[in-house]
């Protein structure tokens, strides 16, 4: 695929737009349904020890809206230097790695903090920090290269921009209430954590994946 002197994918060389863009969309939709499955369950995760009192929540809360504001400036700055599949895959990837810790030494670092700070304003704030923080950041990179991934001119970037965020607002909601209703009584909360990381690796090879199609034809 080529980039034009603006950076931005020239159309002439994308061999399926429309593909393209149902990737873009999907992959989307899929980071909103697993940022706010996360953030439920963090919920979950800090019960134990800090409780489930407003506190609590307002820590997760915190710590989720802060993340995905880096995130987002960060992926904007990403997205002018060269957009491309290839590194958006990176960010699924990137984010299954940094959940990791919070399923393997999630309880180590709880223990810590709990034994450390005493109130639990303070200690579920510091816990969330240290368990969601990453993940969540490099999540949010993800919707400000969507809209540079897909915008081809600027008159219609308010448009793709609004179908993005629709996209990835509904995964968002329907992570929500497939979280609450559904998977936190079937499964345990590290099972569907460890779903959510093997679902981030997959979107990152169907990244890979559509860069490799879309920059040599090669048949996916």
């Amino acid at each position: 695929m080529t980039i034009e002197s603006n950076g931005a994918a020239d159309p002439e060389s994308i061999a399926n737009p429309l593909i393209f863009g149902s990737l873009v969309l999907s992959l989307a939709f899929t980071s909103g349904f697993i940022i706010m499955s996360i953030e439920l369950l963090g919920g979950r995760i800090l019960a134990p020890y800090f409780g489930s009192s407003i506190y609590v929540w307002g820590s997760i809360i915190t710590v989720f809206m802060m993340s995905l504001s880096i995130g987002y400036l960060l992926g904007g700055r990403l997205s002018l230097l060269d957009p491309n599949l290839a590194r958006y895959g990176s960010f699924y990837a990137g984010a299954a790695v940094t959940l990791l810790p919070t399923i393997f030494f999630g309880s180590d670092i709880m223990d810590a903090v709990f034994l450390r700070v005493e109130d639990p304003r303070y200690g579920s704030l510091l816990a969330s920090m240290l368990l969601f923080f990453l993940p969540t950041a490099v999540l949010g990179m993800i919707a400000p290269y969507s809209v540079r991934l897909l915008v081809e001119r600027a008159q219609d970037s308010g448009n793709i921009a609004g179908s993005l965020y629709f996209v990835s607002t509904l995964g968002s909601a329907l992570g929500t209430l497939a979280t609450s209703f559904y998977l936190i009584l079937w499964f345990e909360v590290n099972q569907i954590l460890l779903t959510m990381v093997g679902v981030l690796f997959i979107s990152a090879t169907c990244a890979l994946i559509g860069d490799r199609y879309l920059r040599t034809g090669l048949p996916i």
